[in-house]
């Protein structure tokens, strides 16, 4: 199992328990624990496909939850058979997967699959309509922390397959100073020294409102520098007077009606937190067949 998807873990089991509780009544009630099924994934709108291996996971977490509330008892596998690679992009009508096994299984699991699938390739799909507007430049589209609670892990993977890039995951792997921690600590100078006295081995960005600010953060020699909310000719002077010494990153107001012209400026990078704050799911649909 990759480094995804063993942080992905623990949130899928929170999503069954969440969804299952003492149980899936309907199913229970309506479905013998012996019936087989088998079932299509159908993509029934253009799009990036993100979350494949995540749906993957949840069949096989839930097997392994059955065969634990039945005292170990084996349990049935589930057969999954992705036909498309998470990061491609499929035509409305196109099937993305396959599953098959018992069928209480399946219908189970069936929202909370369809609910990360779904959200995932939402991201990717939005994150690639950025990338491709920013394509014949050099910035690179970021994501932001703006992610759903609990689910950071999954929307920052998303914007990977949709062929963007990932910011700082936390509060913990990078320092970014921005306009609260400046009127705390006094200045960016002061800011930046505090970090550099208690974190000397971390990255650290500032986010500069002005120019003025702009030629503070580059005295500093820091490693990012953020320009909040400037318009383009604003950023087209801070990329002149920063001279390629530190890479620019855009952020605040980015839209896909802008971001060309943004990225025409000569920054290095571009975050935008509606990637993943406002996203709309891709939709995706789960069409169940029995079997014997």
């Amino acid at each position: 199992m990759d480094y995804f998807l063993k942080l992905a873990e623990p949130a899928v089991h929170l999503a069954l328990k969440e969804d299952i509780g003492s149980g899936d009544v309907t199913t229970l009630s309506t479905i013998p624990a012996k019936r087989q099924a088998r079932g299509r994934f159908l993509a029934k709108s253009s799009g990036i496909i993100a979350g494949l291996e995540v749906v993957e996971l949840t069949y096989g977490l839930l097997v392994e939850w059955k065969a634990a509330a039945s005292n170990g008892k084996p349990s049935q596998p589930v057969r999954f058979r992705s036909f498309v690679a998470d990061g491609e992009r499929v035509a409305a009508g196109t099937v993305i997967a396959s599953a098959a096994g018992p069928a209480q299984i399946l219908l189970t699991a069936e929202r909370v699959a369809l609910n990360f699938v779904q959200r995932m390739s939402g991201i990717a799909t939005l994150t690639r309509g950025f990338v491709e507007a920013a394509q014949g430049t050099k910035a690179v589209i970021l994501d932001t922390r703006k992610t759903a609670p609990g689910l950071r892990v999954f929307d920052k993977r998303a914007v990977q397959l949709g062929g963007g890039m990932n910011h700082r995951f936390g509060l913990f792997d990078m320092a970014l100073v921005k306009d609260n921690h400046i009127a705390a600590a006094g200045s960016i100078t002061a800011a930046v020294e505090g970090i550099r006295e208690s974190y000397a081995a971390l990255e650290i960005e500032v986010e500069v409102a002005n120019l003025a600010q702009l030629k503070e953060a580059l005295a500093l020699d820091v490693d990012r520098i953020l320009l909040d909310n400037m318009t383009a000719e604003q950023m087209k002077e801070a990329v002149s007077i920063t001279a390629g010494r530190i890479p620019l990153e855009a952020s605040g107001g980015i839209s896909l009606e802008n971001v060309a012209a943004v990225a025409a400026t000569g920054v290095s990078y571009i975050s935008v937190g509606a990637l993943t704050h406002s996203v709309p799911a891709l939709d995706i649909s789960f069409d169940l067949e029995m079997g014997d």
